[in-house]
């Protein structure tokens, strides 16, 4: 006999109903993730312009190179080479390659937030995460882990959030040095 595997349906009628009980914890985690997701995609923008600068090129020909590449992580490890060639001043590279590892970490968080699926108790409330991903270890291979989304992980979420802030900053706090460096560095064109 034939046992299905998928989950079962939520009842639909049942959470609409139970709905309003939950809405101020499942808006304020909404916001949560949402606040996240948008200093993340800010921070990430933010890059095109490091991009500019190493490229030594205008903002129209960074972000189509930025956009070309695919994945964070692409763009960040151009950032980083392009960093090997175009900054001398082992501060200022140290001070770049920090920016983009603490925005690496941040990236872990937006990707397991952005890359679930949200668990609804009864009354709709939002309790859990399920990842969308695999884990593989030597002896198995799991799919989906599943997260409480508990106040410890709120505050959490708060923290990265924070620390979203302080990355924006410490961009913005950074582009006219690397800009200064980079193009007081531009070696200087022949006369033909």
């Amino acid at each position: 006999m034939f046992v299905s595997k998928l989950p079962q349906k939520p009842d639909f009628d049942l959470l609409t109903a139970a709905a309003p009980a939950s809405a101020d914890r499942r808006t304020f985690v909404l916001a949560l993730i949402g606040n996240l997701i948008c200093s993340w995609s800010n921070n990430e923008s933010l890059f095109i312009y490091v991009l500019m600068i190493l490229l030594r090129t205008d903002e129209a020909s960074a972000a189509v190179v930025f956009a070309t590449l695919n994945t964070t992580r692409a763009r960040l490890d151009l950032i980083q080479r392009m960093a090997k060639i175009r900054v001398t001043d082992k501060a200022l590279a140290r001070n770049l390659t920090a920016l983009v590892e603490r925005f690496g970490e941040m990236t872990k968080v937006r990707n397991e937030l952005n890359h679930c699926m949200f668990i609804y108790d009864a009354s709709g409330a939002i309790t859990h995460t399920q990842s969308m991903r695999l884990v593989e270890t030597k002896s198995s291979l799991r799919f989906g882990e599943i997260k409480a989304l508990d106040d410890s992980r709120l505050q959490d979420m708060l923290k990265t959030t924070n620390e979203m802030t302080k990355i924006n900053r410490d961009i913005w706090d950074l582009l006219p040095r690397l800009e200064a460096h980079v193009c007081d560095t531009q070696p200087q064109r022949q006369p033909a």
